[in-house]
């Protein structure tokens, strides 16, 4: 049995993730209180019942009720029968933010207050159900039909169970990417920006590429880093994640990390389904003084 529980911040769309699974033949409640969860499931155990696909939603609509969802979820982890996969949205708050605007809409804790405000409320309540998730997409830069194609792919019947590891380098200057599940932060490698030759270069290229490893504290760094993510990656998968978010930060995501992340994503593809992206790799490095 395939059972859903759609969740995230509001505005991050899970209206588009509900419309795609009820499109993959899914049973879907929209807004399910969670103190209605426990018999929700019963009706689900029932042999007589032909639901073997349920989504539901689950928002800040009904958020006096997260303590029974918390519940429903421990008692849900202790049973054989079913196991949810739990599918968090998210967004960076200045998008979530223009899509208020956009819509013309008040967020749904700050009525009379700024959108922001009601963003900043929920993204602190939503962090534990957040650290619960086995799937978490941030929808900061998908237009709905490239969200409707992740889930999908995610949650067809013909998909096999594949767990991804991303690999994500990024700039600290430009602000941590929210949908990382782990970062590392390689701002203490000696640096290629001050080689002015260097400079206009980044990660990808094969002359910044050595440099940044050929140091001793660099090939340290990666092999204590490799050893680590190989203990810990097993884990994450048995735990039913299908994905894990790596983060390889340095000042502006163009050298140092744009290496080191290279370096990481190829090491583990052998074992696993690996991807890599460079967030601020095209974003143009100021110089420091």
């Amino acid at each position: 049995m395939q059972f859903v529980i759609i969740t995230g911040m509001s505005g991050a769309g899970k209206t588009v993730a509900i419309q795609s699974l009820e499109d993959l033949g899914f049973f879907c409640v929209d807004n399910l209180p969670p103190t209605l969860l426990p018999k929700f499931l019963e009706l689900m155990k029932d042999a007589s019942n032909k639901m073997n696909k349920v989504a539901l939603v689950m928002d800040l609509r009904g958020r006096e009720f997260f303590d029974d969802l918390f519940r429903a979820l421990d008692e849900l982890d202790k049973s054989s029968w079913v196991t949810p996969t739990i599918l968090f949205l998210d967004a960076d708050d200045s998008v979530l933010v223009r899509r208020y605007k956009e819509t013309r809409r008040s967020h749904p804790l700050s009525p009379d207050g700024t959108p922001l405000e009601g963003i900043q409320q929920e993204r602190k309540i939503l962090e534990e159900l957040k650290g619960r998730a086995q799937l978490i997409l941030n929808t900061s830069n998908l237009k709905p039909r490239e969200l409707r194609e992740k889930i999908v792919l995610e949650f067809s019947a013909n998909k096999q169970s594949v767990f991804t590891v991303n690999v994500l380098s990024f700039g600290f200057k430009n602000g941590i990417p929210i949908d990382c599940d782990l970062v590392f932060d390689v701002r203490f490698l000696p640096n290629p920006f001050y080689i002015e030759h260097m400079r206009p270069k980044t990660g990808l290229d094969e002359e910044v590429y050595t440099y940044v490893l050929k140091w001793n504290e660099t090939q340290k760094f990666l092999e204590k880093l490799t050893d680590l993510l190989a203990f810990m990656l097993p884990h994450y998968k048995r735990e039913g994640k299908s994905q894990l978010v790596i983060g390889i930060g340095c000042t502006g995501g163009q050298h140092r990390s744009v290496a080191l992340a290279e370096y990481i994503g190829h090491f583990f593809e052998k074992d696993y389904h690996t991807t890599i992206s460079h967030r601020d790799i095209k974003r143009k490095e100021e110089r420091k003084p």
